[in-house]
Formats: C-alpha cells, sequence, structure tokens
C-alpha cells in the first residue's frame, strides 16, 4: 500500500475530520473539530508533520488567526479513494496470490450487503471505463 494511506488511527481521525469539513483547516481547527478525539491537543504538530511526509496532507494556505497566522493543510486524496485502499490491502493480505483485479471485483460482489443497486453501480462504473479505452 503507498505510504499515505498507511495511517495510524490517529491521523486517520485528522484525515476523517478534513473530509468531513471539505476544506482546509488550520491547527486549531483540526483541534476544535474532532469529535472524541484520541490524541492530545499538544501532539497535533506530530501527526501533521507525519502526515505531510507521508504525502497524506498539504499545507495550503497561511490565514489570519484571531491574534497570530496559521497554515491549513487538506488532504491529498478523498475517504473514498482511502476507504478502496485499505480494501485492497486487506484483500491482498488475505490472499496474495489471488490480488488481481478479477479476484479483487469478485470479493467485493461476493460480500455481505451487496444488493442489486450496488451490482448496477459497479456495472456502470466499469462500462464507463471500458467506453473510455
Amino acid at each position: 500500500m503507498d505510504n499515505k494511506f498507511n495511517l495510524s488511527d490517529k491521523e486517520e481521525q485528522m484525515l476523517e475530520t478534513m473530509w468531513r469539513e471539505g476544506r482546509p483547516l488550520t491547527r486549531s481547527e483540526i483541534i476544535n473539530l474532532t469529535e472524541n478525539r484520541r490524541w492530545n491537543e499538544s501532539s497535533i504538530h506530530v501527526f501533521l508533520n507525519r502526515l505531510l511526509a507521508k504525502k497524506s496532507i498539504r499545507a495550503c494556505d497561511i490565514v489570519k488567526t484571531s491574534t497570530n497566522f496559521g497554515r491549513t493543510y487538506e488532504p491529498t486524496f478523498s475517504s473514498e479513494e482511502y476507504d478502496i485502499a485499505r480494501l485492497k490491502q486487506n484483500f491482498e493480505d488475505v490472499d496474495p496470490e489471488s490480488s488481481t483485479i478479477s479476484n479483487f471485483l469478485s470479493f467485493i460482489v461476493k460480500s455481505k450487503g451487496i444488493n442489486e443497486k450496488n451490482i448496477k453501480e459497479l456495472e456502470d462504473i466499469i462500462k464507463d471505463h471500458k467506453d473510455k479505452l
């Protein structure tokens, strides 16, 4: 899995806050907007630096806060891209020998909770991609 998707629970929680808000956030906004925070607010700089080093987030801008200036940060990938990367990694961990695209899709289709609507969506995605080839 690409290193930018290899996140700790605390890093993932910060990204979830950024995805939910849908805009670049300052350190203080990340602290204040993260629900049920599983990390100490004084350690935010450590986690932001790790996320920057992994290229999971990027610094966007410098904005004026109440008394200072602060950087804003945003994810470099969507929550959907992250979910797909995690699902793919879990699939490869289960059976690295059969980690082909067809086996991966078969795994998804045969999983619990898939319904007619999901299958139709997958068919549409495949059709759209095929049309672009």
